[in-house]
C-alpha cells in the first residue's frame, strides 16, 4: 500500500468520523433543547402577564390591566416591575383603591416605610369625603393585608355612616376573620338591629350564641354601600 493510498484512507475516515460526530451532536442538541422546552413551558402567572402586556400594547391608559399585571409581579417579589405599573394605573385612574393599597404593600415590602406610611396616609385623606371610597379603600387594605390602615378606613366610613348597616356588618366579618369573637358579635347586633333583613347576618350571630328572629319577606336592597361590598366579595384578586 503506497503512501498516498494510506493517507486517502486516513482521509476518508476522519471525514466520516467528524461526519457523524456531528450528526450525533445535532440528533442529541436538538432532543435536549425539545425537552427543555417541555420541562419549561410557560407558568400560569407568565401566560397571564403575556395576555395583560397585550391587552396593555392595545389600550395603554387602561388601569386594570396595570393594576393586575403589578399584582402578578407583586407576587413574584419583582417589586420594581410591581411599582412601576401601580404607579401607571394611579395615573389614569388616581381613585382606583385597590392599586393604592396594592402599592403601599409594595413599598413596605422594599422597606420605604416613609413614603409607603405618606401615600398611605393620601389616600385615605383622599377617601375621607366619602363613606363608599373609605369602605373601598378599607376592604382594598384588608385584601392586602394592612390591617392598621384597614381598620382607618372602616374608622373613617363608619363615622360618615353610623347608622348604615353594611358598614357594620363589614366590620363585624373583618374581625371575625381576626377571631375576635366578642369585637365582630358587637358590629353584627347593630347591622342587624339597623336592618333585620339580613338573613346571613342572623345566622352569623347565631353561631356566636345570639338569639334573633329573621322577617320572613325579604326586600330588595339597592344601596351603593351594598353593592360594595358585594362587589369585593366577588372579586378574586384581581
Amino acid at each position: 500500500m503506497t503512501a498516498s493510498y494510506r493517507l486517502l484512507i486516513t482521509g476518508i475516515l476522519v471525514f466520516m468520523l467528524l461526519t457523524g460526530c456531528k450528526q450525533m451532536n445535532q440528533f442529541f442538541g436538538a432532543e435536549k433543547t425539545g425537552q427543555i422546552k417541555g420541562e419549561i413551558g410557560q407558568t400560569p402567572s407568565e401566560k397571564e402577564k403575556a395576555k395583560l402586556l397585550k391587552q396593555i400594547d392595545k389600550k395603554y391608559s387602561d388601569p386594570d390591566a396595570h393594576y393586575r399585571l403589578g399584582k402578578l409581579y407583586q407576587d413574584d417579589a419583582l417589586w420594581a416591575q410591581a411599582e412601576h405599573h401601580f404607579s401607571i394605573a394611579l395615573s389614569f385612574d388616581p381613585s382606583h383603591r385597590k392599586t393604592q393599597a396594592a402599592r403601599v404593600k409594595t413599598l413596605i415590602e422594599t422597606g420605604d416605610k416613609a413614603k409607603s406610611e405618606l401615600l398611605a396616609d393620601e389616600y385615605i385623606s383622599q377617601a375621607s369625603n366619602s363613606a363608599a371610597c373609605s369602605l373601598k379603600l378599607a376592604i382594598a387594605f384588608q385584601k392586602e393585608m394592612l390591617d392598621d390602615y384597614a381598620l382607618a378606613c372602616y374608622q373613617q366610613s363608619l363615622n360618615l355612616a353610623p347608622n348604615s348597616a353594611k358598614i357594620n356588618r363589614q366590620i363585624g366579618y373583618y374581625y371575625l376573620s381576626k377571631n375576635d369573637r366578642e369585637t365582630a358579635k358587637g358590629y353584627l347586633v347593630r347591622s342587624f338591629q339597623l336592618d333585620p333583613l339580613q338573613p346571613e347576618v342572623a345566622g352569623q350571630l347565631g353561631k356566636l350564641g345570639v338569639a334573633i328572629q329573621v322577617p320572613r319577606k325579604q326586600q330588595k336592597d339597592t344601596k351603593k354601600l351594598d353593592k360594595i361590598v358585594e362587589e369585593s366579595g366577588k372579586a378574586g384578586e384581581e
